[in-house]
């Protein structure tokens, strides 16, 4: 029997500040990678280490639909651990970052896929997470969502956060991260700075939409060549006592 991982021996280090993008086509591990970092999915190897509680945001993180996004906006922002009036404060800052407007006091049901995405990022934006997980949420907005997302992310990062980004588009990579990961058939294949990477990405990604399959895999295996492993060393800087941030089974 053949065992189908969607990751393997992928090993990286994110520090406070950065903005990482991580690319690659549909299939190659990127939104396994970020439910393994939240701890929705338990590596079969490896441990995932962090210093607080990340924060995933996802086009398919659960909101209730039959409520209004104004009552979903307050039970997220609770579920995330505000009190009552923190809620309330944020609450037009919510609004405004998901511009949704009068459609806030509609039910979410009522929602297209593109305004629930912005609502949810909005939402846990909110909460000024250190570490936060975003699932191609920036995706489904116009250009003025784009530049409200991409201005919270800025502050965030300047708040020393951590945010990793999950997209197929390398330009809102670019626009958006400091750093990029380019991940194939669940390995890493690339992971440096955003113009290099997703320059790399953009060779082999034209050549494969061309069918030029020869070419597609010269320069997948160039860029293979270009990266470099990484070795994690845990210090004592972390708390041995600490659990890993995948969930337990069994």
């Amino acid at each position: 029997m053949v065992l189908n991982r969607a990751l393997a021996g992928v090993s990286l280090v994110a520090r406070s500040g950065e903005a990482i993008g991580v690319i690659g086509l549909n299939g190659s591990g990127k939104s396994t990678l970020l439910r393994v970092i939240a701890g929705l999915e338990r590596p079969a190897r490896g441990t995932v280490l962090a210093r607080t509680t990340p924060v995933l945001l996802g086009v398919n993180a659960a909101l209730l639909p039959e409520l209004t996004g104004q009552q979903n906006v307050r039970l997220g922002c609770l579920a995330m651990g505000m009190s009552p009036q923190e809620a309330a404060d944020a609450y037009s800052d919510i609004v405004e970052l998901s511009g949704l407007d009068a459609s806030i006091h509609h039910p979410m049901k009522t929602y297209s896929s593109g305004m629930g995405a912005r609502l949810k990022f909005a939402i846990a934006a909110a909460a000024n997470p250190r570490i936060l997980l975003i699932d191609e949420a920036l995706a489904t907005g116009d250009a003025a969502f784009r530049a409200r997302s991409e201005e919270r992310m800025a502050r965030l990062r300047e708040n020393a956060g951590c945010t990793f980004l999950v997209s197929h588009a390398a330009k809102t990579i670019e626009e958006t991260c400091t750093r990029a990961i380019w991940l194939h058939k669940g390995r890493l294949v690339m992971d440096g700075d955003t113009a290099s990477v997703t320059r790399r990405y953009r060779e082999w990604a034209a050549h494969a939409a061309k069918r030029q399959t020869g070419k597609a895999a010269e320069a997948l295996e160039d860029a293979f060549g270009q990266g470099h492993d990484t070795a994690v060393r845990v210090t004592d800087l972390f708390d041995p006592s600490a659990s890993p941030r995948h969930v337990r089974r069994g």
